[in-house]
């Protein structure tokens, strides 16, 4: 069975995210054509990346290390869920993308973020560095709006459109998921 990882990019307390994040479960895990696992980055505790080895060798010594890359091994896509801050993503999920790369390679990623304009730039970033770590991220994307999927900018109140947005994101990810099978195979 195929196994998406649904990541959730915020560790800031009182974070939206989470809420977000357990929506995307929650949908994803009625689902038949794969299985779904939330991964909250706050479980990892990594700091700033401290590997002396790039990740491209896999060369891990830190016990934090190994563990983020068996869970992220452990899957063939992901979702990530991530806020956007100053036109980007998290520092907390691109430190935590950047400590792994062998992890990443041929799996498909899909996106689902939130901010005043639904978080499309970070989004924008995230495509970016996936090519880099020879990730298919998927066309569709959800962008939630904190003027119109959040009461007050803190309660997650989706509009029912999104729930066909993360639909059809989620058919690309495991779709793309499953088709890259044997390229993760070799």
């Amino acid at each position: 069975m195929t196994r998406i990882g649904i990541i959730l990019g915020s560790t800031r307390p009182g974070r939206n995210g989470e809420a977000v994040a357990r929506w995307v479960h929650q949908i994803a895990a009625q689902r038949t054509d794969a299985e779904f696992e939330l991964v909250d980055l706050l479980d990892y505790k990594l700091p700033h990346l401290d590997e002396a080895l790039p990740p491209s060798l896999g060369q891990y010594t830190q016990p934090h290390t190994k563990a983020w890359a068996d869970k992220i091994a452990s899957f063939d896509g992901f979702v990530m869920v991530t806020p956007e801050y100053n036109h980007s993503t998290s520092g907390a999920l691109k430190n935590a993308i950047d400590f792994l790369y062998g992890e990443w390679n041929n799996k498909a990623v899909g996106f689902v973020s939130y901010g005043s304009v639904g978080g499309t730039r970070a989004v924008e970033h995230l495509r970016l560095i996936a090519g880099e770590l020879q990730m298919a991220d998927v066309r569709a994307q959800v962008a939630l709006s904190l003027f119109t999927d959040f009461k007050e900018f803190s309660v997650f109140t989706p509009n029912e459109f999104q729930v066909e947005s993360l639909t059809a994101m989620l058919d690309q990810v495991v779709a793309w998921s499953t088709a890259l099978a044997p390229m993760r195979a070799r």
